[in-house]
């Protein structure tokens, strides 16, 4: 309908006309109550960021020539950060003289990722800028824990030995133990004696 037309019957109701798409053809408008929709509409970004993790940043130094026990203290720190969840920057600086041994610098990073293969993953192989050498381990995903099956019980019940129990039989290996509710089984017909023909006669 014509906008002239769509703001008065949006006046007469009450409510406001509110531009849902402006660039379709023609326009797509909506008669509502634009207070109530903004306040809607804040409510849930609120949500939104509360259920948001923000990830920060965290950064570990380390040196040429670090000791293996300074070296898992730095490792225990950066544990934690990666299972907060945030990212972990590696910086190891090179001082004085310490520029022309690179590679050790490159082996300290190689020990330092192995130590933290179990919470995190380096985004590359670490980096030389300038002075410093600089890893980026991004933390791991959380693991799901596998729901139990429904139905599924882990006990495993020991069979009662005086009821109910299978009676080992010398003939045919095994015969059901009493019946329920008092009643007697038939025997199986072959554990019936048959009846030779003089038998037959005799009746």
């Amino acid at each position: 309908m014509l906008l002239e037309s769509a703001l008065s019957l949006a006046d007469r109701q009450g409510f406001d006309l509110v531009l849902i798409s402006p660039t379709a053809n023609p326009p797509v408008a909506k008669i509502m109550d634009y207070g109530k929709f903004r306040y809607d509409q804040q409510k849930r970004e609120k949500e939104a960021k509360k259920k948001q993790k923000v990830i920060e940043v965290k950064e570990i130094r380390l040196s040429t020539f670090i000791e293996q026990h300074d070296l898992e203290v730095k490792g225990t720190m950066a544990k934690k950060f990666l299972t907060d969840g945030d990212k972990l920057k590696v910086s190891l600086r090179f001082k004085g003289r310490e520029r022309g041994r690179t590679e050790r610098g490159f082996e300290v990073m190689q020990r330092f990722a192995e130590l933290m293969k179990e919470f995190g993953t380096p985004e590359k192989t670490p980096v030389l800028e300038g002075r410093s050498l600089i890893m980026v381990i991004n933390p791991l995903p959380p693991k799901k824990d596998k729901p139990a099956q429904a139905g599924t019980n882990t006990e495993t019940e020991k069979p009662d030995d005086t009821d109910g129990a299978a009676i080992p039989d010398e003939n045919h290996g095994q015969v059901e133990g009493p019946a329920e509710n008092g009643q007697e089984k038939a025997a199986p017909a072959h554990n019936k004696k048959q009846r030779g023909p003089s038998e037959e006669m005799d009746l």
